[in-house]
C-alpha cells in the first residue's frame, strides 16, 4: 500500500466520486439542519452526533499523526459518542470542523512516504497504514448511516 494510493482513496471517500456511492461530504451538505438532531425511533443516532462522532475520530487520527500526547484517554474516548447539546454542538459547526480536520489531515499526509506508514501508532498496537485504513473505512460506514437516517427523517 502506498501512501498516494491511500490518499487518493481517503479524498474520494470524503469527496470525491467514490464506487459505492454518494462522497461523505456530499451526503452531509445534502442534510437539512432541522433534522439533524432527530432520532429516528428514538434509538438510532441522530445525524449531528453521526457527524461530531466521525470527527472525534478523525481528530484522534490526526493527533496520532501530530504525535500528540494523550494525558487520559479515556477522556478522549468519551467524545466518541459525546452527549449532544443544541447550544454547543451546532449542526454547521460540526460539520465545518469536521471538514477542517479531514483538510488538515490530507495536508499532513502530503508529507509522509511510503515507510511511514509501516511505523507503529503510539497507544495503539498497529501501524499508520492500518489506521488509515480504519479511518476511511470508519468513514464509509457512517456515510451510510447518515444516508439512512436522513431518508428516515425526509
Amino acid at each position: 500500500m502506498s501512501i498516494q494510493l491511500l490518499i487518493q482513496q481517503f479524498k474520494d471517500t470524503l469527496y470525491g466520486e467514490p464506487w459505492f456511492g454518494q462522497s461523505v461530504y456530499a451526503l452531509l451538505d445534502q442534510v437539512n439542519e432541522r433534522y439533524a438532531y432527530e432520532q429516528p425511533n428514538n434509538n438510532s443516532h441522530s445525524l449531528v452526533e453521526l457527524v461530531y462522532h466521525m470527527y472525534t475520530w478523525a481528530d484522534f487520527t490526526l493527533g496520532r499523526i501530530r504525535q500528540e500526547k494523550i494525558a487520559d484517554m479515556g477522556a478522549f474516548e468519551k467524545l466518541d459518542w459525546r452527549k449532544i447539546d443544541q447550544k454547543t454542538h451546532s449542526w454547521n459547526e460540526g460539520l465545518a470542523k469536521f471538514k477542517a480536520v479531514n483538510n488538515e489531515l490530507l495536508a499532513l499526509l502530503d508529507t509522509k512516504d511510503d515507510n511511514w506508514l509501516k511505523e507503529k501508532v503510539e497507544y495503539r498496537e498497529y501501524d499508520f497504514a492500518y489506521l488509515l485504513n480504519g479511518l476511511i473505512q470508519h468513514n464509509i460506514y457512517h456515510a451510510g448511516q447518515v444516508a439512512y437516517v436522513k431518508k428516515l427523517l425526509e
